[in-house]
């Protein structure tokens, strides 16, 4: 039996930067993973190939719909979905090419398979595809990191079918644009692949229970991000219970999707929406089942959710967890800072991770993104901040590249002018909202952020801004 100082079961960003993190520091390390690649959810079907539809699928609707009144007439222009599609597979295998690279340099020991605890150190690794049949291996470690992620959540009374009722594994890789398209939920995962199927021609209807989309999020951030999404052509319903599917004639579903229905309701109306594929994203649950756990004695709570410290210890000395399956944001780089400092924590180093700084991010057009307390938040709290707003619009640098509508606020505490937060829509947020971040990270005050030196032009002098108007000393606006 092979021992190992660390065993890490899941290779998604927290698995993996967890193990390229112990292997830094001289420690033997396993890398347990199902997938025949490397990545995780992040890499093979989330993150990575979202942003890359993303992307295209700007270029796409930008070409379409805006170069000529920029001066640039094309002619021609066609959608190649395959060829799409294609490309981003392709950036999608170049990276979890990398990670697989990156392994190998370290020295680290990639297993494929299920793995399954049988003990406080010891896991079995089923060969996948062959549960019950195949050779198994078994492993010894003197620590074990549980970081086998999260998986789209499912409505008991509108399951997955994988052809018609999808999750975003699925919407990822339509192999034609969808007529109509349904999403149900109006979170980020939703909103982006809403956006991408949108600006390749789909008719696209957002579905959502709560009285707003990107419910985390300041109302007048979402007002905003309403306002350009409709106008580009999505259609939000809000205050809309999903109920269940109907066909057309009111007959079971069939093998025909054209017949199909979504339908809801609000304050007691029916709604129907009709749509040949209907994306469920409700959320994502916690990968917790099959891992054998009760065999070693791991403790879940109610959400089945990984029990653990605050330095991501299981209630078993020795097993740890990180990521999705653990309380706290379902986001890559949160699951990264978690295997980063769990490995130093074995390395018996000083890991540190503020899980209260983590940015969050919707990649519509425009972005959202923030971090620590919204305006909306800190008031609910009774808290005594002041507000500094700076609008995109007289910004040179958004105005110049088309991108002149959203805006930066920044929240700061009145009377020690510590920044507790910041949300921003605009193009461009998810790189801009790093520095409030830096800035948070130090105990920094607005004023620090309203004298650090911007380069012009640049859309990031939004953000300088911002910080002098919480002191109403903004030099671009009144």
């Amino acid at each position: 039996m092979d021992s190992f100082d660390v065993a890490i079961i899941g290779a998604g960003p927290g698995g993996y930067v967890c193990a390229f993190r112990a292997a830094q520091f001289g420690l033997k390390v396993a890398l347990i993973e199902k997938r025949p690649t490397l990545g995780g959810t992040c890499l093979n079907v989330g993150c990575i190939p979202t942003k890359t539809l993303l992307h295209l699928s700007e270029h796409y609707a930008w070409a379409k719909l805006h170069a000529a009144e920029s001066g640039i007439k094309l002619t021609g222009l066609e959608l190649d979905l395959a060829t799409l599609i294609k490309k981003k597979d392709a950036v999608v295998q170049k990276l979890v090419g990398g990670i697989a690279q990156l392994a190998k340099a370290r020295q680290i020991t990639v297993h494929t398979g299920h793995a399954t605890l049988t003990g406080a150190t010891t896991i079995e690794i089923s060969p996948m595809g062959s549960p019950r049949g195949g050779e198994k291996t078994t492993i010894a470690a003197k620590n074990i990191v549980l970081a086998t992620g999260s998986a789209p959540s499912e409505l008991s009374f509108l399951p997955f079918d994988g052809r018609t009722v999808v999750s975003s594994d699925q919407a990822i890789g339509f192999d034609a644009v969808p007529q109509r398209l349904a999403v149900v939920g109006g979170g980020a995962i939703g909103l982006e692949l809403a956006s991408v199927w949108a600006r390749l021609g789909a008719e696209v209807t957002i579905v959502e229970f709560l009285p707003k989309i990107a419910a985390n999020y300041d109302d007048d951030v979402v007002r905003l991000l309403t306002r350009l999404l409709t106008k580009q052509g999505l259609k939000i319903e809000v205050n809309a219970r999903v109920t269940g599917l109907k066909t057309q004639n009111s007959k079971p579903k069939t093998q025909n999707p054209e017949e199909v229905v979504l339908l809801a309701e609000r304050e007691g109306k029916l709604l129907e929406f009709p749509a040949d594929k209907i994306l469920v994203s409700v959320g994502r649950r916690p990968v917790t089942e099959n891992l054998g756990l009760e065999k070693a004695g791991v403790q879940l709570d109610e959400k089945k959710r990984i029990k653990v410290d605050d330095h991501l210890r299981t209630n078993v000395p020795g097993i740890w967890a990180i990521g999705d399956v653990v309380a706290g944001p379902m986001l890559a780089h949160k699951a990264e800072e978690d295997g980063a400092a769990v490995a130093e924590w074995i390395a018996g180093k000083a890991g540190h991770v503020d899980w209260n700084l983590m940015p969050g991010v919707i990649y519509t057009d425009p972005e959202l993104a923030g971090v620590g307390l919204g305006e909306d938040g800190a008031r609910t709290k009774g808290l005594d901040v002041r507000v500094g707003k700076f609008h995109f619009a007289a910004n040179g640098r958004a105005v110049a590249a088309d991108a002149a509508d959203g805006f930066v606020k920044i929240i700061a505490d009145a009377k020690s002018d510590r920044i507790l937060g910041a949300q921003i829509i605009g193009r461009g947020a998810s790189e801009l909202i790093s520095e409030v971040v830096t800035h948070m990270e130090y105990g920094g005050s607005a004023e620090d952020l309203g004298r650090t030196v911007h380069s012009h032009p640049t859309l990031s002098e939004a953000v300088k801004e911002a910080g002098l108007a919480v002191s109403k000393s903004a030099l671009h606006a009144l």
